[in-house]
């Protein structure tokens, strides 16, 4: 391979650019209809994005728009690093969030659909300001949809391969044969979604701001409230958390089998093993710490549900422990209850889920579901093989055979995964966190969940961490948000030769 075409890469960077900007500018009438100071800002901030696009894209001619392997690595990258620092600008510009350290932190966990944030009093910030950082949620839902579907399998990376690999998954019944109309569709159904829980929250009792806000933080996984309790908020409105937990289970499954179950196609649905691991796995924990919350919750502990039980202890036991099992799971981090505050048993189940993750092909974060089914399957053929070991036993999913590049890929994104947790665990310990906090903020920052365990527990936020920390839990986000690879081959000095 040759020298890098850095044109076509700060093109692309412009065009991000510039679409960052323009929805920089639907946050403003927000702030007008609300009469805030705070217009001028987030005005002033999409104008500077937008010209920032402009002069990359138009002072960048390259000679050829091919783009190799190398510029697709740089391109996701540096793009999830350009939609940050322009993304911070509304935050800067307004004075909402005036330290460059809490304005980049809040931008990229809202990117990066983590949800982790820094704000001590979310409710009295301004509602434009709100608006936008919601907003960041659902740009990054989308370009997630891309990344996933579209670019990283091509880049020989992330869950997605087992579905876009000839022989596993449901390969054969791609939407369409053009990534960029298999992009279209996955967006249209993400936009569908969207203003479908827009509507039913809105006639569930929320206003219809709220309903906007949390509607785009469910569909990317993202997890920003503009309630200070977040969902906890509307604990004496059980419809509007049923609403929420169905769709961030919806969120948390594969678009493709979303788009399938749209066009009544439900029985390729439940032919997917991720998706049976994915809700049956989903019920079986919801029904374990349902049962701990009704028999075995500490009295001495004190719980977050004190509004009004409608159904009685037994549904409030329910649909809180299927709220948070589905929103730790799926890495949303929308909080109806501190699930610290349970039973120590169930802090422990629900750490150990941090490191499980949604579908792949969703927007959820995390390691994912269908990387655990690959590991579990091959440790167990291990075990044959062990037995028989001149038998050719090869890995199956959905019936089919899964290539050995692949489960050699999966097996290394696991313990890159999980040395990463270790030395991010320790590195925050210096940084100034305790044991249990430095465990809870590594591996929710990795995973992209938002709440944790010790000082950032889901009641608690980020703010009390040094800037070293925050920037640190950045890092954190954006490399879990891209799959570890896509930013880690950067840092190798054989990406940069030039052969």
């Amino acid at each position: 391979m040759g020298s890098l075409n850095t044109k076509i890469i700060f093109r692309f960077l412009g065009i991000t650019a510039i679409l960052n900007g323009c929805f920089m500018f639907i946050a403003y009438p927000f702030s007008v209809y609300h009469h805030e100071h705070a217009k001028w800002g987030i005005l002033n901030a999409g104008i500077a994005t937008v010209t920032i696009g402009l002069l990359l894209y138009f002072l960048n001619k390259p000679k050829t728009t091919n783009i190799h392997k190398k510029e697709g690595y740089l391109i996701v990258t540096l793009g999830w690093l350009i939609l940050s620092f322009t993304g911070m600008l509304p935050y800067l510009f307004s004075g909402a969030i005036p330290s460059i350290a809490d304005a980049f932190f809040e931008t990229i966990s809202g990117y990066s659909t983590t949800g982790s944030s820094i704000l001590t009093d979310i409710e009295a910030m301004p509602k434009g300001i709100l608006f936008w950082r919601s907003a960041t949620h659902w740009i990054g839902g989308m370009g997630i949809i891309v990344l996933t579907i579209a670019i990283l399998p091509l880049l020989g990376i992330g869950g997605m391969q087992l579905f876009m690999a000839e022989a596993p998954g449901p390969s054969a019944d791609k939407l369409h044969p053009r990534i960029t109309d298999t992009a279209k569709r996955l967006y249209l159904i993400y936009i569908t979604l969207t203003f479908a829980q827009f509507f039913l929250l809105k006639v569930a009792g929320m206003t219809w701001f709220d309903a906007i806000n949390h509607a785009m933080a469910t569909m990317s996984t993202g997890g920003f409230s503009t309630k200070n309790n977040s969902v906890a908020f509307y604990n004496n409105l059980p419809l509007v958390q049923y609403i929420i937990i169905f769709f961030m289970f919806v969120a948390g499954t594969n678009f493709v089998l979303t788009y399938f179950a749209l066009k009544g196609k439900i029985k390729k649905v439940f032919e997917s093993e991720e998706f049976k691991y994915y809700f049956w796995g989903t019920i079986g924990v919801s029904t374990i710490i349902a049962l701990i919350i009704i028999f075995f919750q500490d009295p001495n502990l004190q719980t977050t549900i004190t509004h009004p039980m409608v159904f009685g202890k037994a549904e409030s036991a329910i649909r809180h422990s299927l709220f948070m099992v589905i929103s730790v799971v799926t890495t949303t981090g929308f909080v109806s209850a501190d699930f610290t505050m349970w039973n120590f048993f169930a802090t422990g189940i629900f750490f150990a889920l941090f490191f499980t993750g949604g579908s792949a092909g969703s927007t959820s974060g995390g390691i994912k579901i269908v990387r655990h089914i690959v590991m579990l399957k091959n440790s167990f053929l291990e075990f044959k093989k062990a037995l028989h070991p001149n038998a050719i036993i090869p890995v199956r999913l959905d019936g089919k055979a899964v290539p050995h590049t692949i489960v050699f890929n999966i097996l290394s994104f696991f313990i890159i995964y999980m040395l990463i947790f270790i030395l991010a665990s320790v590195i925050l310990t210096l940084l100034g966190l305790d044991f249990m906090s430095a465990l809870g903020a590594a591996a929710s920052s990795l995973g992209n969940i938002g709440p944790a365990i010790g000082s950032v527990s889901p009641v608690d936020s980020y703010a009390h961490l040094s800037d070293a920390g925050k920037w640190f839990c950045s890092f954190l986000m954006l490399i879990g948000r891209l799959e570890l690879f896509t930013v880690l081959i950067l840092f190798t000095p054989f990406f940069w030769r030039k052969n």
